[in-house]
């Protein structure tokens, strides 16, 4: 038998190459991906990028439904809100594109609908109908890539057939207002979680960025969750004073979600989980999603806020004068302004690798089964390395390293999400079969 020569070889090499990627480029989402760069001779980083690209990666909250009601930036870095956000294009700006999606090997989202929390009555419903609608367009506009989802199932049915399950989550109680009516409407038209406050209280409920007066959940707010236990929408406890959370805790028959919260025990922010908050979250079967916003997930990041609050007031009055009330545009300005005063040293720079800090506090209290990835992207401000969706495989390499199974890595990157999706639905059932 002839030996190799040097063309031979390095066909082998080849061969073995491809055998190695064969489960990232099978799935689908490795196309897209720069497979150049990917592959390195690090044993660790070959078995991450197999184990990220064969799981089912879900991201519980992301705010880029505000690009889709109209707007872009000019080549000129202006912003013209009256030019359409191209979803399936690669954007220069912003956290979220089909592209970048399936380069991050991201397998479904679930579309924040959100409005500030002080407006409220009608306009607030009708606002969040229009972002609604706006998610479901760009799911018709792009067949292709996205497949919207309303279950479980229906996510690995999407994964199956090599596409990004869209999904819609309410954030913010005060966009029903207070009526049930508009719950049940906003879930049959595939809303599949609400988060109950944002920073303002509701009528119901009080949130972490407010003075309280309802002392937790008002009596209202009991109808509500178990109208969404009902509905099979997920409780979403994001944004909600410590009193709520509890009080939700007592009323839910389903597993609560955290949609993007982060642990207090390393960052003491009002809307991050304290331990014990997590423990009892856990203990209900529920999970906490980890948020990737920088004053979330570093303590010196938020004491040089709070240390000078002119900061924050002149990113906003700048926000303001580039954007007017133009959300899309205020998400996305005041990330990079806010980038430019960590590079002039007014304020911390904070790695990406803080998620995985978070991460693992969480696991070390509840363990892996009640953890998930809920970025906030195009709605905060990202971590260095984890500047879009195309970072997070570093999420599933990162946790490898630190001695993680893979089947607990999977459950992070999705399978809780899945496994309380699936829990929620079947309290749904119950509760419609069970006589009123």
């Amino acid at each position: 038998m002839k030996s190799d020569g040097p063309h031979d070889a390095a066909r082998r090499e080849a061969i073995r190459r491809l055998l190695v990627l064969a489960p990232v480029l099978a799935c689908g989402f490795g196309a897209a991906a720069d497979m150049s760069t990917a592959v390195t001779s690090d044993d660790t980083s070959l078995r991450a990028r197999k184990l990220h690209f064969s799981s089912l990666v879900i991201d519980t909250h992301a705010d880029t439904t505000q690009r889709f009601l109209g707007g872009q930036f000019a080549g000129d870095g202006s912003f013209h809100p009256n030019l359409e956000f191209d979803f399936a294009a690669r954007d220069a700006r912003g956290n979220i594109d089909i592209p970048r999606m399936r380069e991050g090997g991201l397998g479904a989202i679930f579309f924040s609908i959100w409005i500030p929390s002080k407006i409220k009555g009608p306009a607030a419903v009708a606002r969040a109908l229009e972002q609604i609608a706006a998610v479901h367009e760009q799911v018709r506009r792009h067949p292709a890539d996205l497949a919207f989802a309303t279950t479980a199932a229906e996510i690995r049915a999407a994964h199956t057939q090599h596409k990004i399950a869209a999904l819609i989550g309410v954030e913010g109680g005060h966009m029903i207002n207070s009526d049930l009516g508009v719950l049940r409407h906003f879930a049959a038209l595939g809303a599949r979680y609400m988060t109950l406050t944002h920073t303002g209280n509701v009528e119901w409920a009080d949130s972490s960025g407010a003075t309280p007066v309802h002392n937790g959940l008002a009596p209202f707010g009991r109808e509500v969750i178990r109208e969404m236990n009902r509905l099979g929408m997920m409780v979403d406890i994001s944004h909600v004073s410590d009193k709520t959370f509890y009080d939700v805790l007592a009323v839910s028959q389903a597993p609560l979600l955290a949609s993007h919260s982060s642990c207090r025990g390393i960052c003491d922010a009002p809307r991050n989980m304290t331990d014990d908050m997590i423990k009892a979250l856990a203990a209900k079967g529920g999970v906490i999603q980890i948020n990737y916003h920088v004053a979330f997930l570093s303590q010196e990041f938020r004491d040089a806020e709070k240390k000078d609050p002119q900061i924050n007031k002149s990113i906003e009055a700048e926000v303001f004068k580039l954007c007017g009330d133009n959300e899309a545009c205020e998400l996305i300005e005041g990330d990079r302004l806010t980038r430019e005063y960590v590079q002039r040293g007014k304020l911390p720079r904070v790695e990406w690798s803080k998620i995985i800090e978070h991460i693992d506090h969480a696991v070390q209290l509840v363990g892996a089964e009640h953890v998930g990835l809920g970025s906030d992207f195009d709605g905060a401000n990202m971590p260095y390395g984890m500047e879009d969706v195309t970072q997070i495989p570093k999420i599933t390499e990162a946790l490898l390293r630190k001695g993680y199974s893979e089947d607990d890595v999977k459950k992070i990157l999705g399978e809780n999400t899945l496994r309380v999706m699936a829990e929620v639905e079947r309290v749904g059932r119950a509760r419609t079969a069970a006589p009123q």
